[in-house]
C-alpha cells in the first residue's frame, strides 16, 4: 500500500484530494488532515460588512467535500519529520506517508506587528481577512457615524491581493448609499508604490481612486500602530491618523511548517514555480498559499495550479519525468462598487493587459474595465466553488494563460 498524506482540507488540500482519488487504484492510500470542521469560501468574507452575503452563506462543513475513498482525520500537526517521511500529530499520532502534500494555506497574524493585536482590535480596528473579524465589522459598519475610515496593508504577499482594493471600493458605494459619503474620509495605505503597481493595469485603472475620492499613502512600511492614539506609525516615522482602521495583518503559514524547518521567514514552502516540487525533499510538494511562488495567493491560482499538478504526480509517481510547467496563471474579478466591477488576467511574465475574456473578441468578461457582467461574474464565482471547483470537476477554461484576446502592451 502507498499512502499520501494531505496536509490541509482548504481549497487546494480538498481539491486534491478530489483530483487524485478517480485517477488511482486502491492501492494507494489517501489521508487528508485538518483540524477545522469548517470550510470557508474566503472571497465571501469580503462581502459580509457589507451586507451582501450572510455568514451562513460563505460556510460549509469540510467532510461534505472530501470524496468517497479518502481518510479525513480532524487533528492539529504538530511536526512534519521529512527526513523520516512522518507527520506528528498534536495528539500524539503518527502518520507515515509515501508522497507529502502540504496545502495548509496561509493565516493572519496580527500579532506579529507591534500594537495591532490590543483591546480596539474588534472595536477601532478590524479585519476581513477571517470570519469572525468580518462579521464584526458588519456590526462595527452598521452603527458606525463617520470619520477616517483607514484601509492598510502590512506586507505583502496576502491573501487575494486585490481585497483591500475591493474593500476600499465597496466602502465608498456602501457611504453613498447610506447618504453619508460626505462624512467619510478613505485612506488607502500600503507599502507597494501605488494602488495598481502593473504599467498597463495602472494607467487603465489608476484614476479610479481619485474618481472615488479614495486618498493613497503608498510606499508605507508599517513599524507599529498605536491604538490609544488611533494611529499608523511607518519605519520612516510618516504617521496616518485613523478614527476605523481596517487592517490587512502579516499573512504566514502554518507555523508547524517553521517547527520543522520546511519553510522561509514567511513559513511558506520553497518550491519549484512550475511543478510545486519541494527544493529540498523529493516526495515533498507544497499547493496553494502554503507555496512560495511568486504569483497571487488566490483561489483561482490554486484551480489552474491544480490542473497543471495532477497530471505531474501522476507521472511522478510512476517514476517519469514531469512534463508541464505552470505558468503562474491568475484570473481576479474586482469589485468596484456601484454594481461593477474589474477583471485582470496575468502569470509570471505577462502583467494584467486589456482585452476579452475568455473569448476573444466576445468575452462576455472584460479586462482592465469596469462594466456590470464583471461584477455578476464575480458574484456568480460562489455557486461555482461550491458546485464544481472545490469538487475537482472539469472547468471550461484553460489552465495557461493565453494571449488570444487581449491587446499587447504596444496596442494598448
Amino acid at each position: 500500500m502507498k499512502r499520501i498524506l494531505i496536509l490541509g482540507a482548504g481549497t487546494a488540500g480538498t481539491m486534491a484530494a478530489n483530483k487524485l482519488r478517480p485517477r488511482l487504484d486502491d492501492s494507494w492510500e489517501i489521508t487528508i488532515v485538518d483540524q477545522n470542521t469548517d470550510h470557508y469560501y474566503q472571497p465571501g468574507f469580503l462581502f459580509i460588512p457589507f451586507g451582501t452575503y450572510t455568514p451562513d452563506e460563505v460556510v460549509k462543513p469540510k467532510i461534505d467535500f472530501i470524496p468517497q475513498g479518502v481518510n479525513m482525520i480532524l487533528a492539529e500537526i504538530d511536526l512534519i519529520e521529512a527526513e523520516e517521511n512522518r507527520v506528528k500529530l498534536v495528539d500524539g499520532t503518527t502518520l507515515t506517508y509515501d508522497f507529502l502534500i502540504i496545502a495548509s494555506g496561509a493565516q493572519v497574524r496580527p500579532d506579529e506587528t507591534p500594537g495591532l493585536k490590543s483591546d480596539e482590535y474588534g472595536r477601532t480596528v478590524h479585519d476581513f481577512y477571517t470570519f469572525e473579524g468580518a462579521k464584526n465589522l458588519a456590526k462595527a459598519l452598521r452603527t458606525w457615524e463617520g470619520g477616517r475610515l483607514v484601509v492598510n496593508i502590512i506586507e505583502m504577499p496576502i491573501k487575494c491581493p486585490v481585497a483591500p482594493l475591493e474593500f476600499s471600493f465597496l466602502a465608498d458605494s456602501h457611504f453613498i448609499e447610506r447618504d453619508m459619503r460626505d462624512d467619510v474620509e478613505i485612506v488607502y495605505v500600503t507599502p507597494l508604490d501605488g494602488a495598481f503597481t502593473k504599467p498597463v493595469a495602472s494607467r487603465h485603472l489608476g484614476n479610479l481612486l481619485e474618481e472615488k475620492n479614495i486618498s493613497l499613502e503608498a510606499d508605507f512600511y508599517l513599524e507599529r500602530v498605536d491604538t490609544d492614539e488611533k494611529k499608523l506609525i511607518s519605519y520612516d516615522e510618516r504617521e496616518v491618523e485613523y478614527d476605523m482602521l481596517v487592517t490587512i495583518p502579516l499573512n504566514m503559514g502554518a507555523e508547524f511548517i517553521q517547527r520543522s524547518g520546511l519553510g522561509n521567514e514567511m513559513n511558506y514552502v520553497p518550491v519549484d514555480n512550475g511543478n510545486f516540487l519541494s527544493k529540498d525533499f523529493d516526495n515533498v510538494f507544497a499547493l496553494g498559499d502554503a507555496a512560495d511562488l511568486p504569483t497571487s495567493k488566490a483561489g483561482s491560482v490554486a484551480h489552474f495550479a491544480m490542473e497543471v499538478f495532477t497530471e505531474n504526480f501522476l507521472r511522478y509517481i510512476e517514476g517519469l519525468p514531469m512534463l508541464e510547467e505552470f505558468d503562474g496563471h491568475a484570473n481576479c474579478f474586482i469589485e468596484s462598487g456601484h454594481g461593477k466591477g474589474l477583471l485582470i488576467d496575468f502569470n509570471y511574465d505577462t502583467q494584467p493587459l486589456p482585452g476579452k475574456y475568455p473569448l476573444p473578441g466576445i468575452g462576455p468578461f472584460s479586462l482592465l474595465k469596469e462594466t456590470e457582467i464583471n461584477h455578476w461574474g464575480k458574484m456568480m464565482f460562489k455557486w461555482v466553488y461550491w458546485n464544481m471547483l472545490i469538487k475537482g470537476k472539469e472547468m471550461p477554461l484553460p489552465h495557461e494563460m493565453l494571449m488570444a484576446g487581449k491587446i499587447s502592451d504596444g496596442e494598448s
